[in-house]
């Protein structure tokens, strides 16, 4: 994009410019006067003094000294010494303190400069940002133009830091700046707002909104550029929100307009993200809508957490070649006050994001060792384990602790685990795995097929089982390929010795497609949706699979006859 459509519009220094946009602020009273009236007034005072005895004591001491008179009185030749030492001293005090009014006032204004920028990067921070944006808005209402601003958020920065240290962190964000700033506009300024966040504010005219979508989109590939120090290459990308003035009812509220602007090029910034990132989104209300949302979401997490409204259900996992149940994978439901029941695919993404998973998992789990105990022997458990909780180092050792907490036999726990955390860190993947195995737990490795294990991973990771992800059960009634690719993976999971587990039997034609390709476990609707603790106890006294203690305890059901509508879809998924 051209920088001459964008100029004339706003007069405005950008931020290589060391000039102060704002009136410097008046020094507080007695500290910063022009000048010293006190030592101005005493010199003052000893030169009229001066004159008056001059012109008494010199005419003398000049007849005195051609003998043409007597020597004047030694009292006034000793006030007229005295009154020039005292012009002397107040002329020198006056210069001495012009000189360090002038230094002090040329340090606060250097020291003012220095308040408005970034010491990083050079950009101006926050608050002289608001403040110029602030100016800006309120008097474009007199203009034809208009102000987009743009966030700009630098994606996974964490993990430069973490992987590169600190050094190549902050020249990864001093090159950021440098490279937006060199694209910029005259008449643009440029913000770092703290950490890895950005903004920038440009003119433009509304009916060519396009210009800004060029300027955003040379953003994006000019910063994704790799960034070079010590013989080290990083990648990064940008995810970028833009919003515009025309965007805002109000623009004379100065700052307060300016924080709004910014706050819906935040909102546009943080959509980018959920999006896939490395991309950029123009404003719309929907988003705040969707934003609120999520806020109220994440605070309902946090109270349902505290008061133990995420409950354990249970999925039925059937021997395929006898029809037996076998054990129940552990699924979590939030019972919501205000929402009702509310599946994982909404409410865990967002615990992981804001970092409540473990202590959510950890409580779900000691719930269902508490309901498996109750169940016969036999059964297993299996529960799924995020990869937010395999970053932690601790996460083997606090899940012992729980089984013996709970008095649970570890050789009915299956933990389910998926490839993506294969590939984050597998050094720690295998440590754990090993140290949950040596005590007799089970390790499975969910949803295979959608990530990136390699045989080798599969052969060095001392796994136990294999599960099919359900994309591929679910299309074996209509794909052919799919049939091939389900029955090549069995094939190879009987060459490794990994029994199967397949996931998603939804009808009788897919469960006879998984019975023709060999012996495995397999769960889905066709057997039932998940259901809560109470409901498996009823469900398991019908079949006589309670533990001894509980069978005589619980009133059997015929579970031929309909049952009454409990809101099964609600917990679909």
């Amino acid at each position: 994009m051209r920088a001459e459509g964008l100029q004339g519009a706003v007069l405005v220094v950008k931020t290589s410019s060391t000039t102060d946009h704002r009136p410097a602020r008046a020094g507080r009273t007695g500290e910063t006067p022009e000048r010293d009236f006190v030592a101005l007034g005493i010199a003052l005072a000893a030169i009229v003094l001066f004159v008056g005895t001059a012109g008494a004591v010199i005419p003398n001491l000049v007849k005195a000294w051609h003998g043409m008179a007597a020597p004047p009185d030694k009292a006034l030749t000793n006030a007229l010494l005295l009154n020039i030492a005292l012009v002397l001293l107040g002329w020198h005090r006056y210069k001495a303190l012009a000189a360090e009014l002038a230094s002090r006032r040329k340090s606060e204004g250097e020291a003012r400069r220095l308040a408005d920028l970034d010491h990083l990067t050079g950009c101006h921070n926050r608050r002289s940002f608001t403040a110029l944006l602030g100016d800006l808005l309120s008097g474009l209402e007199r203009r034809e133009q208009a102000l987009a601003a743009i966030a700009v958020d630098l994606d996974n920065f964490k993990k430069v830091n973490d992987l590169h240290g600190h050094q190549m962190g902050d020249e990864v964000l001093r090159n950021t700046a440098e490279r937006i700033e060199r694209l910029l506009p005259d008449g643009a300024i440029l913000a770092r707002l703290g950490g890895d966040e950005f903004v920038c504010v440009v003119p433009y005219h509304p009916q060519v909104p396009d210009r800004i979508d060029q300027l955003t989109a040379r953003m994006i590939e000019q910063v994704g550029r790799p960034v070079h120090r010590d013989a080290v290459a990083v990648d990064v990308t940008i995810s970028i929100g833009i919003a515009s003035s025309r965007q805002i009812d109000d623009m004379r509220n100065g700052t307060a307009s300016a924080q709004k602007l910014m706050h819906k090029a935040d909102i546009a910034m943080y959509h980018a993200k959920k999006q896939g990132k490395n991309r950029f989104y123009w404003f719309e209300p929907s988003m705040e809508n969707e934003l609120r949302f999520r806020n109220e979401l994440e605070a309902g997490i946090r109270r349902g957490i505290s008061r133990d409204e995420f409950r354990p259900y249970y999925e039925q996992q059937i021997d395929l070649d006898t029809g037996k149940l076998v054990g129940f994978e552990m699924l979590a439901r939030w019972e919501s006050p205000e929402m009702g029941v509310v599946g994982p695919d909404i409410f865990i993404p967002i615990a992981e994001e804001i970092g409540v998973i473990g202590e959510m998992s950890e409580r779900l789990i000691a719930q269902a060792f508490e309901d498996a105990k109750e169940w016969d022997a036999e059964l297993t458990l299996s529960v799924n384990i995020s990869p937010v909780q395999m970053r932690d180092p601790w996460f083997a050792q606090k899940l012992l602790k729980l089984l013996v907490q709970h008095n649970f036999p570890p050789d009915r726990l299956d933990i389910e685990i998926t490839e993506t955390c294969l590939h984050e860190n597998v050094g720690m993947v295998r440590s754990m795995i090993t140290s949950l195995r040596n005590q007799g737990v089970h390790i499975s490795l969910d949803d295979f097929g959608t990530g990136y294990s390699s045989l080798s991973q599969l052969r060095s990771l001392p796994f136990d089982r294999l599960k099919i992800d359900r994309t591929f059960i679910a299309e074996l009634k209509e794909e052919e390929q799919s049939a091939k690719l389900v029955d090549a993976i069995v094939a190879m999971s009987d060459g490794l010795k990994l029994p199967v587990t397949a996931e998603g039997i939804e009808n009788e034609v897919v469960l006879e497609a998984l019975q023709r390709l060999g012996k495995m476990k397999g769960q889905g609707y066709h057997y039932g949706r998940p259901e809560p603790a109470a409901e498996v106890l009823q469900r398991l006294g019908q079949q006589d699979l309670l533990a001894k203690e509980k069978r005589d305890n619980v009133t059997k059901i015929d579970f031929t006859k309909p049952e009454p509508n409990r809101g099964g879809d609600s917990r679909a998924g």
